[in-house]
C-alpha cells in the first residue's frame, strides 16, 4: 500500500500527529467529528500503537477526546473554553513579562514594533496567516526572555487551540484594529519602562474574555450555536 506520509527520520507518532493537527486546521477533521482508527491507520501506512501515541497527545493538548463508547472525538470549543484558556493565557504571559523585564531590551522592544507593522501590511493586503504568525512572533518576543520553558509550551499549547483549530479563513477587521491599537499602547507601557502596567494591560485588556468576548462570538459564529 502506498504511503501518504514520508515518514524519514521522524518518529511516526510525531508524524501522524502533525497530519492529524494538519487535518483539524483545514477542517478536514470537524470539531465533534469521529477519528476511526482503522482506516486512519491504513490510509497513513502506519500501525496503530504510532496512531494511539498521537492521540494521547492531541487529548492531553485538548484536540480529542478519547472516549471507549464512542471511540476518538474532535474536541468542540464552547464559549466556556475561551473563557478558560483567556484568563490561564492571562495569567501565564502577565507572568512572563514579569520575569523577562530585567532581559527586555530596546532591541526587543524595537522588533515587536516591526512586527507590528507586518501585521498591519498583512491585514491590508488580506494576509491573515501572515498577520497571525507574526502576531505569535509578537507576543513569544517576551515570553521566551522569560526563560521558562513549562510556560512557554502551555502557552503555546493552548493558542494552538483556540487559533488554530479549524481556524475561520476570514478576519474581522474591527478585532484586529482594536488589536493593533492594544499593541500600540502595549508597547508604549514597554518604552516608558513601566512593565507593571503592560503586564496588567496584557492580563486585563488584550487576554480579558469580557473585553474580546463579541469579537469571539462573532468570529467563531457562537451566535448560532449553543454554547
Amino acid at each position: 500500500m502506498k504511503k501518504e506520509l514520508d515518514l524519514g527520520y521522524r518518529s511516526l507518532k510525531n508524524l501522524v500527529y502533525d497530519y492529524l493537527r494538519d487535518q483539524m486546521q483545514k477542517g478536514e477533521l470537524r470539531q465533534g467529528a469521529t477519528i476511526n482508527m482503522e482506516q486512519t491507520a491504513q490510509k497513513l501506512g502506519v500501525s496503530k500503537t504510532p496512531l494511539r501515541e498521537a492521540l494521547i497527545k492531541l487529548e492531553a493538548e485538548g484536540f480529542v477526546k478519547i472516549q471507549p463508547w464512542r471511540g476518538v472525538v474532535v474536541s468542540e470549543l464552547t464559549l466556556q473554553d475561551f473563557k478558560d484558556c483567556y484568563q490561564i493565557i492571562g495569567a501565564l504571559e502577565f507572568s512572563a513579562l514579569m520575569a523577562a523585564a530585567p532581559r527586555l531590551k530596546e532591541q526587543d522592544i524595537q522588533r515587536m514594533e516591526l512586527l507590528d507593522e507586518e501585521m498591519e501590511r498583512a491585514l491590508e493586503s488580506g494576509d491573515f496567516d501572515s498577520y497571525y504568525d507574526r502576531n505569535i512572533e509578537f507576543h513569544r518576543t517576551y515570553i521566551d526572555l522569560a526563560e521558562n520553558q513549562v510556560l512557554a509550551e502551555m502557552v503555546d499549547v493552548l493558542k494552538k487551540k483556540l487559533y488554530e483549530f479549524a481556524r475561520p479563513k476570514e478576519f474581522i477587521k474591527e478585532w484586529e484594529d482594536v488589536s493593533m491599537e492594544e499593541h500600540r499602547h502595549f508597547v508604549n507601557l514597554l518604552k516608558q519602562g513601566n512593565f507593571a502596567g503592560a503586564a496588567e494591560f496584557l492580563r486585563d485588556t488584550i487576554w480579558s474574555f469580557e473585553a474580546q468576548k463579541k469579537f469571539i462570538v462573532k468570529y467563531y459564529h457562537f451566535e448560532n450555536k449553543n454554547s
